[in-house]
């Protein structure tokens, strides 16, 4: 890696460590395959890929999301979720 490289990205991450934190709700794949959650935000609907064992944070300001097994939850945007076996099990 180039040292320009290198300071590029070292300065992003401190900027990234300065920005104001953004309150979102987080999700964990617990599941030993992707899932795929359908997120519906403002009226917008997009489908989110949480490999397996990985987490994403979603939804900062209110949303809907189905899980694989079909259930549809109302998030505020605080919420700590669980994938397990397909269901959401909300912390």
């Amino acid at each position: 890696m180039s040292h320009g490289v290198a300071r590029s990205a070292v300065a992003f991450l401190l900027l990234l460590s300065a920005a104001p934190l953004v309150q979102a709700a987080s999700v964990t794949n617990k599941d030993a395959v992707p899932v795929v959650l359908s997120v519906t935000e403002s009226g917008n609907r997009v489908e989110v890929v949480v490999d397996a064992g990985a987490s994403e944070k979603f939804c900062p300001s209110g949303c809907f999301m189905t899980t694989p097994d079909g259930d549809r939850i109302g998030l505020s945007g605080d919420e700590t979720i669980e994938i397990v076996k397909g269901s959401a099990v909300i912390k």
